[in-house]
């Protein structure tokens, strides 16, 4: 009696002890466990054999299924699991590691289940490939040492069309190739980006980020007026190396490239249409050309106030930024160019209902369920809450469209 006693005290204990495992959430400090885990976690939600190219077929302006989702800066600073590793390496160490840039290219994915992974790097990493110097310091940014000011300083860069990115950035095939095997497991698409010229041009002519852009906008001045023509040099040989860029890209994995003209806010309209719109089309043309069947995003971050400039980019989808109301994005563009978009990013400080509410407004302003990709219209803000990240993909996943029509 005795025996049978204990043995039963035992099995109790057993179990609780079961229990307790299995819904304690895993701990961040053993990041493959964790990995492990979410994994599963995100698999499950994402089971429809139509998922694995859902986001691809919407960047080329397909009507899909549903609304896809991913977000520019979804593998970022707001998870407690990338800090771990933002708190102790430098950014070009992350981003040029290939098992460091995989494991932050994935995190996201696992944990919110989006529609595509994207490769954790950033815009200025082919730079050194032309000798152009560049470091991303902690509190300060992207800092870029070599000066590029005039025709003589351009022509002084290596040659554009040569580049050779297997023995420039070794890193990228294999990142790129480990994530596309990670994407096909995981039924998901896989994202690459570059940064257009003209953002990449600034980026370098001034040196760090700057608040008017001035040394930039004199060699545009100067080349306009013919007295130096460094800026339009400049942005052919950075518009063929992007290009390339992309094109090597996808040789290495990509199902969708999107080109970031960060600094578009930098331009008015006229400057945007003589300087960075011709070099982005070429940029984009480049890749287009050697692989049409990849669907190419275009995303002018501020450039909403020329978005009618926009709709003969040659890409296959023009991302929209927050500051325009996705309807009158979608009138703009008109209804025969596929549109991405477009929710503030600080909507994910709001509520559970306020971050749910946006995203159908959104879904139902760029034309129903299926009819456009969804995304922020910036990047993930660093301090959101990581759930209100899970609430915003749920909800794009679940919502069926407006019940009276929606707005088209």
């Amino acid at each position: 009696m005795i025996f049978r006693n204990i043995l039963l005290t035992l099995t109790l204990l057993s179990s609780t002890t079961a229990f307790i495992a299995t819904s304690h959430r895993p701990s961040l400090t053993n990041l493959h466990s964790t990995a492990e885990a979410s994994s599963t976690e995100a698999t499950s939600t994402s089971s429809n054999a139509s998922d694995r190219d859902i986001l691809v077929r919407a960047a080329r302006g397909e009507t899909v299924e549903r609304t896809p989702v991913w977000l520019m800066r979804q593998a970022g600073r707001y998870m407690a699991a990338f800090r771990q590793y933002s708190d102790k390496y430098p950014f070009r160490e992350r981003s040029e590691t290939p098992s460091m840039a995989i494991e932050l290219s994935l995190q996201c994915h696992r944990a919110y289940g989006m529609d595509g992974i994207i490769m954790f790097s950033d815009i200025l990493t082919p730079l050194p490939t032309l000798g152009i110097d560049f470091d991303v310091v902690k509190g300060t940014g992207p800092v870029i040492s070599t000066k590029v000011r005039n025709e003589e300083d351009v022509k002084n860069l290596m040659d554009a069309a040569s580049v050779n990115f297997d023995e420039t950035l070794p890193f990228i095939r294999e990142i790129l190739g480990t994530l596309s095997k990670e994407a096909e497991e995981a039924n998901t698409s896989l994202i690459g980006f570059v940064g257009a010229p003209f953002t990449l041009a600034a980026y370098t002519v001034e040196g760090k980020s700057s608040k008017h852009c001035l040394k930039s906008k004199k060699m545009m001045m100067a080349d306009a007026e013919g007295s130096d023509k460094g800026m339009s040099l400049f942005l052919d040989k950075l518009a063929t190396m992007i290009g390339n860029y992309g094109c090597h890209q996808i040789e290495c994995g990509a199902q969708v490239v999107q080109v970031f003209e960060s600094w578009a806010h930098q331009l008015s309209p006229a400057q945007f249409e003589q300087f960075a719109k011709p070099a982005a089309q070429k940029a984009i043309r480049i890749m287009k050309e050697k692989y049409p069947n990849v669907p190419v995003i275009y995303f002018a971050n501020g450039g909403s106030s020329y978005l009618d400039l926009q709709r003969d980019m040659g890409a296959d989808m023009i991302a929209v930024d927050w500051s325009v109301d996705m309807a009158r994005a979608r009138k703009i563009l008109g209804p025969d160019v596929p549109i991405s978009g477009n929710i503030d990013p600080t909507i994910l400080f709001g509520t559970k209902e306020q971050i749910e509410q946006a995203v159908r407004d959104c879904i139902d302003k760029a034309g129903g369920p299926g009819k456009h990709l969804l995304n922020l219209g910036h990047g993930v803000m660093q301090g959101t809450p990581e759930e209100a990240v899970g609430w915003l993909v749920d909800e794009c996943k679940r919502h069926a469209g407006n019940t009276g029509g929606g707005c088209r």
